[in-house]
């Protein structure tokens, strides 16, 4: 695991081992959303990226960066699901064996889809039991390395392609972004994406955007120090439940003076479904925290200009029905 803080260099770096493998998904705009908000917002789909979220761009960045044979002994990761689904299709394209410690009542659809890409899944109780020391039981019991799903720079460097792409198409359709928000468990995404968007856009604020009573990174930047999660479980958002803020995004984070804001879970999946209706995608609710934020008000846009990640799509049925129906 690579625990130096990552550059824009090294997010350039991520951006060329993507190329050809990762989606470069797009900027979009909705005259309805930029109406309702009396905002310009940006939305970056990555409930279209291979593996149904950002994820894959840090996951394979980290496998790829790994020295060949030490890739060959296989990678390890913890995860809820779309980290898993990202880091089982990087090992599968590099041919090498993976091991996902995942929750068990991780939704079923991000199950399959991670054992589709070849891994091996070993689940614990999210409740119960510690999955790092799962996760270290198998590493010593099957060798490998570790791909940590927010606390390694090479995994945020890859996430950090996302913000070089809005910055990207931000210039190119003449925007200039006041602030991006971004759906946050231990802060990676946020890293990753505020450093490549403010290198653009120096003035441009970070908001990470997490669901009520796992509001870890609020009270951690209010505390100046990483602050951990009372519980592990509880919330409809099940990708955005880290246990605390990563060290490596925490203090990038930080030097960004990026602020927090939380949302229900009633909120989120208003706007899971807004995005189903309205902007014809779909996403999970872990991935629409920050639609949610602007949706609801939480995050007051009005007369700026705002780019916004839709994270993840990997959502089950049941939960979409769910959303579309209290919608």
């Amino acid at each position: 695991m690579n625990t130096s803080l990552p550059g824009l260099d090294d997010v350039r770096a991520a951006a060329a081992r993507l190329t050809g493998l990762a989606v470069r998904t797009p900027l979009l705009t909705s005259p309805y959303l930029d109406a309702l908000t009396g905002a310009r917002v940006l939305t970056k789909p990555e409930c279209l990226q291979r593996t149904g979220s950002f994820k894959f761009r840090g996951g394979y960045n980290a496998v790829a960066t790994l020295d060949p044979a030490v890739r060959a002994r296989g990678v390890v990761a913890v995860s809820s699901g779309n980290h898993a689904q990202g880091v089982a299709e990087a090992a599968r394209l590099f041919g090498v064996p993976a091991t996902i410690v995942m929750p068990a009542d991780a939704p079923a659809s991000k199950r399959r889809r991670t054992e589709r890409s070849g891994a091996t899944v070993v689940a614990y109780d999210r409740a119960t039991e510690d999955r790092d020391r799962v996760a270290a039981a198998l590493l010593a019991e099957r060798g490998g390395t570790l791909i940590h799903p927010y606390d390694d720079a090479a995994v945020i460097a890859g996430q950090g392609t996302v913000g070089l792409e809005i910055a990207a198409d931000a210039v190119a359709m003449g925007a200039v972004p006041d602030l991006v928000a971004v759906p946050c468990s231990g802060g990676g995404l946020g890293a990753g994406v505020g450093l490549a968007v403010r290198a653009t856009f120096p003035d441009c604020a970070l908001v990470v955007v997490e669901p009520e009573g796992f509001d870890d990174y609020a009270r951690s930047l209010a505390a100046g120090t990483p602050v951990a999660n009372a519980r592990q479980a509880g919330s409809i958002c099940d990708a955005l439940m880290a246990t605390a803020p990563g060290s490596i995004g925490f203090a990038l984070n930080r030097a960004a003076d990026a602020r927090a804001v939380a949302v229900s879970d009633a909120e989120a999946l208003a706007a899971v479904a807004f995005a189903f209706e309205e902007l014809k995608l779909v996403v999970e609710p872990g991935g629409a925290v920050a639609l949610a934020a602007v949706l609801s008000g939480r995050l007051d846009v009005r007369g700026r200009t705002i780019a916004i990640v839709l994270s993840g799509g990997n959502i089950d049925l049941p939960v979409l029905e769910r959303a579309l129906g209290a919608a």
